[in-house]
């Protein structure tokens, strides 16, 4: 069994990460109404990397005997000005999710809840790949974004995403 707590967190967390799931389908939306499918499909693959971060986090709470309530997830209410905004929202997203992932595990290490720390390591880990991630896409939009061949070459470079499940993804 968990610590009330943490059970409690970690079951809001993945209401939360279903609700970037929902922020990247929106900005995958704006760059598809804007014509630009690279940038909609990179943001279609991040949106299923969220859904898999909810779905491991339930997995951990139903393999640690505790039960999962889904709360209502909003609906994203950004509306963008340009082409830069989404990316800059994104980064500002990946920040909160990563200060949301360290409070739960401030929490279980007060608790020396070791195993759920070793469950998080994984996810502190993909946050710092994601807010990089995230910062390279507004650095290379800066870069390239404004002139419309560097336009095109990123979104064409974007389009090239694969999805692929992480093999090093905590199962239990």
């Amino acid at each position: 069994m968990l610590n009330k707590k943490i059970a409690e967190m970690l079951n809001d967390q993945v209401n939360k990460e279903f609700y970037s799931a929902y922020l990247y389908l929106d900005f995958a939306n704006y760059y598809a109404d804007e014509g630009l499918d690279g940038f909609a499909h990179w943001y279609e693959i991040q949106a299923q990397e969220e859904r898999d971060h909810a779905l491991m986090i339930r997995r951990y709470l139903l393999n640690n005997g505790e039960r999962v309530t889904f709360g209502a997830i909003g609906g994203p209410d950004k509306k963008f000005a340009n082409h830069l905004a989404p990316l800059e929202a994104g980064f500002e997203h990946e920040k909160y999710v990563t200060s949301l992932i360290t409070e739960i595990y401030h929490e279980a290490s007060a608790q020396k809840d070791y195993r759920t720390m070793q469950f998080l390591d994984w996810f502190i880990k993909e946050q710092g790949e994601e807010e990089t991630t995230a910062d390279d896409m507004v650095k290379k939009y800066k870069l390239f974004g404004y002139d419309a061949k560097g336009l095109y070459a990123l979104n064409q470079e974007l389009s090239a995403r694969v999805y692929a499940p992480s093999a090093t993804a905590p199962q239990k």
